[in-house]
């Protein structure tokens, strides 16, 4: 499989690793859109939200709760940000699972 986030996950690629378990890694956006922009995947390739089933689910749940402690790590004691991107006009250009934590600034509605 040719996912760049795959990849990642399996230390084939680079990154600047914020939390890492055997489930999920969190690494800092090359291109961030905020102070603070930490992507975080699931190591098991799904392609997007859309193909998330009963069984792989709760990943989600994992990851957010750690997107908690990473923000708290981080500093964002005023809030933060986690969005997706789900499918092509959802904005998704990489298809695999990802989530952006963002904040250290005040985030505006819409995005932009």
């Amino acid at each position: 499989m040719d996912c760049i986030f795959c990849k990642i996950a399996n230390g084939e690629i680079p990154s600047t690793k914020v939390y890492e378990d055997d489930k999920m890694l969190a690494f800092r956006d090359l291109d961030p859109q905020a102070p603070v922009h930490i992507l975080m995947i699931p190591k098991e390739h799904i392609a997007s939200a859309d193909d998330l089933t009963e069984e792989n689910a709760q990943i989600v749940a994992h990851i957010f709760t750690v997107a908690k402690k990473i923000a708290a790590a981080e500093g964002l004691t005023n809030g933060y940000r986690i969005v997706n991107n789900c499918g092509e006009d959802g904005g998704q250009t990489v298809k695999h699972l990802h989530f952006h934590l963002l904040g250290g600034r005040s985030m505006a509605w819409p995005p932009g």
